[in-house]
């Protein structure tokens, strides 16, 4: 509806008030007449003719507004074939324009592509949310002076731009596989959006080894999707987790994509994240987790990618490999990390270690900190079980 809307308004912040706007009439128009038969193309044509109407009355002032170009020249790279939607490919592009630095790309496409609230594009990032609301109203701005073509870009500057989409989709899957704040465990609108986002990246650009690596990561990670919780809603560890209910065809498909994404040199991130995730949906059991490749598969992620969240989950594994006093020694030198100050992952699992080294009065009080810095209410009914059993 927004990448639509777009296209009428030429403005972000325009056709953002047209499509709330649409919903908020639906919540009146609906109550009353009912459910139309095909409720995304009624919110749509609301918010396009709301859209027509403020360009109507905005008056002489708005032709001196900068507003996005609508280029029509450049060729647009669709593929009927599968049906990929142009105005969405319009969006994460020009979202993704080289003028926007790093950061504010993956931000501003995180928010107006794939729906995240600014709060969870924030906790994405590890900075407050006062801080990312203002990266993407800068960048919002920037769109507009800098006059950036609204289009698909050409096959010729796709790879220019494959990063950024790469990091949105990335980021975009794990806000849904653990979702930050609500009630249940998984997000599965963001998690199947994104693999649809990954599955068409793969078929504009089928030998670009970041694009398999990517794919294979989020195949292979949510192939325990379904064993993640139990009946009663009560999160399962990995050791918890039924095998035999893996998604295998997916796990098959995520295993031969990181064969290919591999053969690059260097490896993507994403491809040695997948190779860590693909030791773990191949490994028959627990028991048989090889934990010493999953140590030097982060230690190479960690030399390529540097990254304090990569940085934990390799004293994680640490603690596996080799005792949980030598995670515990690896997590304490994350403990002055800047980004890390507000991330419930580095107390919970530090409390975890020190739950199992015996040290309970340490556990105790790593647990209640990881209690007040966590949202989803699967993690905290955890986090609490997990502290009660301390006594």
């Amino acid at each position: 509806m927004l990448a639509t809307t777009v296209r009428v308004t030429r403005d972000l912040d325009v056709a953002e008030e047209c499509v709330q706007e649409a919903f908020a009439a639906a919540l009146t128009d609906w109550a009353t007449g009912g459910v139309p038969a095909r409720p995304g193309a009624w919110l749509t044509t609301a918010a396009r003719r709301r859209a027509l109407n403020v360009l109507r009355h905005s008056g002489v002032e708005r032709r001196y507004l900068p507003l996005l170009v609508e280029d029509e020249v450049a060729p647009a790279v669709v593929d009927d074939a599968h049906g990929y939607p142009d105005d969405r490919l319009r969006l994460v592009a020009t979202c993704c324009h080289p003028a926007l630095d790093r950061p504010a790309q993956v931000a501003l496409t995180l928010r107006l592509v794939c729906g995240l609230t600014t709060p969870e594009v924030a906790r994405a990032f590890l900075v407050p949310t006062a801080t990312m609301a203002a990266r993407i109203t800068r960048a919002k701005k920037k769109i507009a002076v800098a006059r950036i073509p609204y289009r698909v870009p050409p096959a010729a500057e796709l790879p220019g731009r494959v990063d950024a989409v790469l990091a949105v989709v990335h980021l975009l899957f794990t806000t849904g596989h653990t979702a930050p704040a609500g009630e249940e465990l998984v997000r599965r609108d963001l998690v199947e959006r994104s693999v649809e986002l990954a599955r068409m990246l793969r078929r504009l650009l089928p030998r670009d080894p970041a694009v398999a690596g990517l794919l294979a990561l989020l195949l292979l990670t949510d192939a325990r999707r379904e064993t993640r919780t139990g009946e009663d809603g009560r999160l399962l560890l990995l050791e918890e987790q039924d095998r035999t209910r893996w998604d295998r065809p997916a796990i098959d498909e995520g295993v031969a994509l990181v064969r290919e994404a591999l053969r690059a040199r260097p490896p993507s991130r994403y491809a040695l994240q997948a190779a860590i995730a693909a030791v773990h949906a191949e490994s028959p059991s627990w028991d048989d987790t090889d934990w010493a490749e999953i140590v030097a598969l982060y230690g190479v992620l960690t030399r390529l990618w540097p990254s304090p969240v990569v940085a934990l989950n390799r004293a994680v594994a640490v603690g596996f490999a080799r005792g949980a006093a030598a995670g515990l020694a690896a997590l304490d030198e994350l403990a002055a990390e800047p980004q890390l100050a507000g991330y419930g992952y580095l107390p919970a699992a530090r409390a975890d270690l020190l739950r199992r080294l015996g040290r309970v009065g340490e556990a105790r009080e790593a647990y209640t900190e990881a209690l007040l810095l966590t949202e989803n209410a699967a993690e905290r009914a955890f986090l609490d079980a997990r502290l009660r059993a301390l006594g």
